[in-house]
């Protein structure tokens, strides 16, 4: 066993989701871990996000759902670590739990399903799939509207949903992982800025900031090291800072850069516009191509990142 066992757990989480997923037959029994955290959450919202209360008092109750739900989350993971055997039976045993919190493999086959339609031109395809990853309506994407939708998803989630939990579960093991994912998930449902949940999610809202900050650099600057290019270094160092959140423009400009497209810019929400600043604004709109090269970019990235957790593992040595 390494001498740091989150390294080699780390390692083989990230294996076992990207051969295995979460497969469709085990989600039809059981659902999945997120869905059990959004279940939950969605229970403290309906049950403790109460209109006639004043902000102060919605935010206060957002803040100690949030930490409740936390706390649950990574109490359970030390549970199921305290409760595994030694060796490599609880290793396996761990790795199959923090795996099912990484979503590597289901993010590509999810922004692989948008490119497969818009590539011989079945836009209202392409619009069905993309609406199953991004907030925005698919009715008003033309086929860059679409393509911009995908590739910016991709690179928005590599942090959130694979490099984020990577980084948290070096750092603290199991534990770490599923407290970072019940942020993540938390921001998902309560983080908006809307009448309903600005002060209940609000806490949530900058924790998930907090909680992504260094992940978002590092997947920027992996993006621009696993696609060799300048360009995507010295877009991430330029327009990063001009999109609306403080962490999903790292990745989304170095994505941009590095396969030379622009992207974000004006889309609708909810019937009206929301007037984003371009990210590589001077390059073309992507098509489906450009969705196949970001993907063909996500996968080297990922074997990068396999690569280091291997190398820093057999640096640990084994006992």
């Amino acid at each position: 066993m390494p001498q740091d066992p989150a390294t080699g757990l780390m390692l083989a989480a990230l294996a076992l989701e990207a051969v295995f997923g979460w497969p469709d037959w085990l989600y039809r029994r059981i659902g999945h871990p997120v869905g059990w955290l959004g279940a939950v959450i969605a229970l403290c919202d309906a049950r403790l996000n109460r209109p006639w209360q004043s902000q102060r008092s919605r935010f206060l109750c957002g803040a100690a759902a949030s930490i409740a739900v936390i706390a649950s989350a990574a109490g359970t993971a030390a549970l199921i670590v305290a409760a595994v055997p030694p060796g490599w039976p609880g290793l396996i045993v761990t790795a199959l739990c923090a795996a099912s919190l990484i979503a590597g493999r289901s993010l590509y086959d999810h922004v692989a399903a948008v490119a497969t339609p818009l590539a011989t031109g079945e836009l209202a395809g392409a619009r069905t799939a993309v609406a199953r990853i991004v907030g925005r309506d698919p009715a008003q994407l033309d086929e860059a509207g679409v393509a911009r939708a995908a590739i910016e998803s991709l690179a928005e989630n590599m942090s959130d949903g694979v490099i984020a939990p990577l980084f948290w579960g070096l750092l603290f093991g199991l534990p770490g992982l599923a407290a970072y994912k019940a942020v993540n998930t938390l921001d998902s449902m309560i983080g908006h800025r809307t009448a309903r949940h600005l002060a209940f999610g609000g806490f949530a809202a900058r924790l998930d900031d907090v909680a992504n900050l260094v992940p978002a650099r590092l997947t920027g600057l992996l993006l621009a090291v696993a696609a060799l290019s300048p360009a995507a270094l010295v877009t991430m160092l330029r327009d990063a800072r001009r999109h609306r959140s403080p962490n999903a423009g790292w990745p989304e400009a170095a994505m941009a850069g590095a396969i030379g497209v622009r992207l974000s810019g004006p889309r609708a929400y909810q019937g009206r516009i929301a007037a984003e600043p371009w990210l590589n604004g001077g390059a073309p709109d992507p098509d489906a191509g450009a969705i196949r090269r970001a993907l063909a970019l996500y996968v080297r990235a990922l074997l990068i990142v396999a690569a280091a957790l291997l190398a820093l593992l057999l640096g640990q040595g084994w006992r």
